[in-house]
């Protein structure tokens, strides 16, 4: 009988799993796993390592990526499609709801053939004017509408092919000015403003099973915490924007947030988080984590276990037929 899962979620090293990694991970019992760019080479390889995960943990842990396309795609050429950014697709498609549906559909395909089944997507922030680089292009769009739509097809179309999507990232980045890898992005909108735009983009999205937490100031609702260690943030994702699925932090390490890992670990779980994600795969680092996190138990576990059970074979298709349906949606017009 394996070990209950701990409220955590974290990455690796390297190509394959060290046996310093297999044994701290066979310890710790993460509940995910999440793969980055210096995880990954060729696909035999990328299913080796996601095997090598789940036997060391002795279950069907679910393994996470960020294959967003543009800028955040950790597995991209010669092996995987080159995917546009999000917003420049949206923009040129011919059908945007459409064209996002086959990403979603055709990245689910790459990514259950080498033993993932979790990505983090769709974003459902809405991208404006003063939208901070890092994240701009990222977007689906420019309006409320029309990012609740394309994300939407975008669930679904990872849905289909058998992989979780991650709603990202609540409740709501298009007003960051600041990039939350290197500082503490501060939202000064009115409550009601909030409410009406980015908040009501994630609600239009909140049964989806899984989502991530923002590492940004809501003045409004708390001027001194983000909405990752905010337990007043959490109360608005729970009861006002309706979220009951499995809420995980954005990364530990990111510098928008302060004190020690284990002390952002702690202050995370303690808002109402269920889930911690420690992404850099430093060794000491994640045992400094693994000891903050408790072992999953009561709402959150019973959160995470509708999350894992929600997970569903990839629905037959002819993937050949939705690449060149893809395709064709992206060429420019005849003259």
């Amino acid at each position: 009988m394996t070990a209950a899962p701990r409220a955590v979620i974290f990455g690796c090293a390297g190509l394959r799993l060290t046996a310093a990694e297999k044994r701290f991970l066979s310890d710790a019992q993460p509940w995910g796993a999440i793969l980055f760019a210096r995880n990954i080479d060729t696909p035999a390889q990328l299913r080796a390592l996601t095997t090598d995960w789940r036997e060391c943990l002795g279950r069907d842990l679910p393994i996470l990526i960020d294959q967003e396309g543009g800028r955040v795609q950790r597995m991209g050429p010669p092996n995987w499609r080159d995917w546009l950014p999000a917003l420049d697709q949206s923009l040129l498609a011919r059908d945007p709801a459409r064209a996002m549906y086959l990403r979603g559909r055709l990245m689910a395909a790459d990514l259950r053939a080498v033993g993932i089944d979790v990505n983090c997507a769709p974003l459902a922030d809405i991208a404006r004017p003063e939208t901070h680089a890092i994240l701009r292009n990222r977007c689906y769009a420019e309006t409320l509408e029309q990012v609740v739509l394309l994300a939407r097809a975008m669930a679904d179309g990872l849905c289909d092919g058998g992989v979780l999507p991650v709603l990202k990232h609540m409740p709501g980045h298009g007003r960051a000015t600041l990039d939350s890898h290197q500082d503490l992005p501060m939202v000064t909108a009115c409550a009601e403003t909030l409410r009406q735009q980015d908040f009501a983009a994630f609600a239009a999205l909140s049964d989806l099973p899984l989502a991530m937490s923002a590492h940004i100031v809501f003045t409004a609702f708390d001027p001194a915490q983000p909405a990752t260690t905010s337990a007043k943030m959490i109360r608005v994702i729970r009861d006002e924007i309706g979220f009951d699925g499995a809420l995980m932090t954005d990364d530990l390490s990111m510098e928008a947030l302060s004190g020690t890992l284990s002390t952002r670990a702690r202050a995370a779980l303690a808002a109402g988080c269920d889930l911690v994600l420690h992404c850099n795969g430093v060794l000491e680092q994640m045992q400094q984590v693994a000891e903050a996190c408790p072992v999953l138990a009561g709402p959150a576990r019973d959160r995470c276990d509708r999350a894992l059970a929600s997970r569903g074979p990839a629905m037959a298709v002819d993937l050949s037929e939705l690449a060149a349906e893809y395709d064709t949606l992206l060429m420019e017009p005849q003259a």
